[in-house]
């Protein structure tokens, strides 16, 4: 039960780590500037990866995981604004039905949750091509890098 919670915990890390580069850009999410914070993200964690995992070869591979995790979540992350520009449009209907709402709510979860199952799987991928010194080494860095992003933090933290 520890040892999913620790990957459930470093799959979501890694997602924040993804979606903090775009986080405090919400209005600009049209056009190439949202490809900017989604791009800064992927290097941001490539040089960490190229830092831990010693094999050339298999840092390519978890990469290449990193690249499909994060077309993924930009893919989620457009889905769920489509739904939500659903719901506001249903909701300036005054005879809208609640079983209307319901549907793409329920639409929006069940997307949601195949997301996040495609994520959990290219992580356990990714996680196949390392050692466990090295997943442990990424998964502190991570947690070191995606510390500076946190709301309420004083200064960035530098440690990675």
């Amino acid at each position: 039960m520890i040892r999913m919670f620790g990957g459930v915990l470093s799959a979501l890390t890694l997602m924040v780590l993804v979606g903090c580069s775009s986080h405090h850009h919400h209005g600009m999410m049209g056009g190439g500037k949202s490809d900017a914070y989604w791009e800064k993200g992927r290097q941001d964690m490539e040089n960490l990866i190229n830092r831990t995992v010693q094999d050339p070869e298999k840092a390519k591979q978890v990469n290449a995981f990193v690249g499909e995790i994060i077309k993924e979540l930009k893919e989620s992350r457009e889905q769920e604004r489509a739904y939500h520009r659903q719901l506001y449009t249903l909701n300036t209907s005054y005879t809208a039905t609640p079983d209307e709402f319901s549907k793409i709510v329920n639409e929006a979860n069940i997307q949601r949750m195949q997301s996040s199952a495609r994520v959990l799987s290219l992580r356990f991928r990714m996680k196949d091509q390392m050692t466990a010194d090295e997943w442990k080494a990424l998964s502190d860095r991570m947690v070191a890098y995606s510390g500076r992003y946190q709301h309420g933090n004083a200064g960035a933290k530098t440690g990675y």
